[in-house]
C-alpha cells in the first residue's frame, strides 16, 4: 500500500510541483537532511515540521516537541515554516521523496495533502482517534479515511465591552439570536458608542469570520446563493447601513478588528480564542458570549488549529516511533500542556477539556464554542473548499462595499464556485 502511494506521488505533474515552488519561500529547500530518510527505528533522528516560527529553539513549544522525541528514544529535528510556505514545502518534499516524519498542518490543508496520497491514515499508523470530538476530527476526514489528529482547536466568539453595555442598559445574557443582537447594537448606537467590529477582508480571514453567520442561518457551502446565505450577508450589510458597524470592516483583518476593540469605543468584536490574554489585559472590563444563530442557540463557528499528520515513508519501520511521538503529543495531559503553551488552544477531547477547565474555569465559554464548531472542509468539501471560500469572501466584499446587492453577489459567487470546482 505504501509503495503504491509513493509511486503515485512521483507521477504528480510538473505543474503541481511548480505551483508548490512558486508559493513557497524559494530559499526554503527540504534537501536530504530535511526528509525522513532511512534510519534505525529504535533511535536516530526524526524530522518534524510545524507552522510556528515565532516559537524558537529554547521556547516552551520547542521543549515540548523535543520531550516527545526523548520519550520515544529519538532526537527530533524541528523546522518551522510560515503557514502557507509549510503546505507548499510539504507538497514539494513529497514530490522529491524527502518528506519529514511528522507535520503539524493548518486543518484546511489536510485534505490538500491527503488528496495527493502523501499522508498515511491514522488507521495505518495505528493511532486511536475514538476520543477526539467528531466535529473537530472531521476536518481531517477525506472519503471516509482519517488523516491526522488535531492537537487542539481555536474558534470565534463575541467579546464585549462590559462598560459600554452597562451604559447602554444592555444585558449580554439577553443576546440569544440575531434579532436581540441587532437590538443591542441599536441601543449602543443610541448611547453614543460604536456597535460591532469584525473582519470582512477579502481573504480567508473574511470567510472565517463570516461563516458563523452563514452557518448560523442554516446555509450550506455548496449553495452559496441560498435564501439562508442571503439572509446572513444582508445581516452584515444591514449593520453597515445602520451605522452599527464601521466601514473599516471591509478591509479589517482579525488583528485590526481587535485593535479597534481595544480602543474602548466598540461594544462587540468578533474574534478568537487567541485574544484571551489580551482581553484580560484590556483597559476596560471585557466579557464573552457565544455567536448567536439566526433563530437562537449557538452558531457553528469554524475551527482553527493544526492537525498532526504523518507523511508516507519508504522505510515503514519508522512508523512505530512516529506513532509514539504522535501519542505523546495527544495524551490528555499532553493536550493540556499544548493548550497552556499556546494559551489559546482548546483540547479536542472531552477528557482534555475537563482537565483544562480544572486549571482554568474561565475558559468554559471557549470549550462550549469549540464543541459547537465546525471544520471548514467538513461536509466532504475537501480540496474544493479554497475555491468556494474565495467565491464567498468576494461576495462579502462586493456586498459590503455596495458594488452588488447581497443576493446578486451570492448568485455570482455560486456560479464562480461551481465553475472552479467542476
Amino acid at each position: 500500500m505504501y509503495r503504491t502511494r509513493r509511486a503515485r506521488l512521483r507521477t504528480l505533474s510538473a505543474g503541481v510541483a511548480a505551483v508548490a515552488v512558486a508559493g513557497s519561500l524559494a530559499a526554503c529547500s527540504g534537501g536530504d537532511d530535511a526528509g525522513g530518510g532511512s534510519s534505525d527505528a529504535a533511535g536516530g533522528t526524526y524530522t518534524w515540521w510545524d507552522p510556528y516560527p515565532q516559537h524558537e529553539d529554547g521556547s516552551g513549544w520547542a521543549g515540548r516537541v523535543a520531550a516527545c522525541g526523548e520519550e520515544a528514544g529519538v532526537t527530533i529535528e524541528r523546522t518551522a515554516y510560515d503557514t502557507t510556505a509549510l503546505t507548499n514545502q510539504a507538497l514539494l518534499a513529497a514530490q522529491e521523496g524527502t518528506s519529514p516524519d511528522v507535520i503539524l498542518l493548518d486543518n484546511p490543508a489536510v485534505s490538500t495533502l491527503a488528496d495527493t496520497g502523501m499522508l498515511t491514515t491514522t488507521e495505518e499508523l495505528g493511532l486511536d482517534t475514538s476520543a477526539i470530538d467528531e466535529n473537530l476530527l472531521a476536518a481531517g476526514v477525506v472519503d471516509g479515511a482519517t488523516y491526522g489528529i488535531p492537537i487542539g482547536a481555536n474558534t470565534l466568539s463575541l467579546y464585549y465591552n462590559a462598560e459600554i453595555l452597562e451604559d447602554a442598559q444592555v444585558d449580554p445574557a439577553s443576546i440569544t439570536d440575531w434579532e436581540s443582537l441587532t437590538a443591542a447594537l441599536a441601543d449602543v448606537k443610541q448611547a453614543g458608542k460604536q456597535g460591532i467590529t469584525f473582519a470582512g477582508i477579502g481573504t480567508e480571514e473574511g470567510s472565517f469570520q463570516f461563516l458563523p453567520w452563514f452557518w448560523g442561518a442554516g446555509a450550506d457551502l455548496r449553495e452559496l446563493d441560498s435564501p439562508e446565505a442571503v439572509a446572513a450577508l444582508e445581516l452584515w450589510k444591514g449593520w453597515l447601513d445602520e451605522g452599527y458597524a464601521p466601514q473599516s470592516v471591509i478591509g479589517n483583518s482579525q488583528n485590526t478588528t481587535w485593535e479597534e476593540f481595544l480602543t474602548g469605543d466598540f461594544a462587540f468584536a468578533e474574534n478568537g480564542t487567541w485574544q484571551v490574554n489580551s482581553a484580560a489585559e484590556a483597559t476596560f472590563e471585557t466579557g464573552l458570549i457565544q455567536l448567536p444563530a439566526r433563530d437562537g442557540g449557538v452558531a457553528p463557528a469554524p475551527t482553527g488549529g493544526e492537525f498532526l499528520v504523518t507523511p508516507v515513508q519508504e522505510d515503514t519501520a519508522r512508523y512505530e516511533v512516529t506513532r509514539q511521538i504522535a501519542e505523546c503529543m495527544t495524551t490528555p495531559e499532553g493536550l493540556v500542556e499544548t493548550a497552556n503553551t499556546f494559551a489559546y488552544y482548546i483540547p479536542p477531547t472531552a477528557e482534555g477539556q475537563e482537565a483544562l477547565l480544572a486549571d482554568n474555569e474561565d475558559l468554559e465559554p471557549w470549550v462550549t464554542a469549540v464543541r459547537s464548531a465546525k471544520g471548514r472542509t467538513s461536509d466532504d468539501l475537501g480540496t474544493d473548499y479554497p475555491m468556494i471560500s474565495e467565491a464567498l469572501w468576494t461576495a462579502v466584499q462586493n456586498a459590503l462595499s455596495g458594488a452588488e446587492t447581497p443576493a446578486d453577489a451570492l448568485t455570482k459567487a455560486q456560479a464562480d464556485a461551481e465553475a472552479a470546482t467542476s
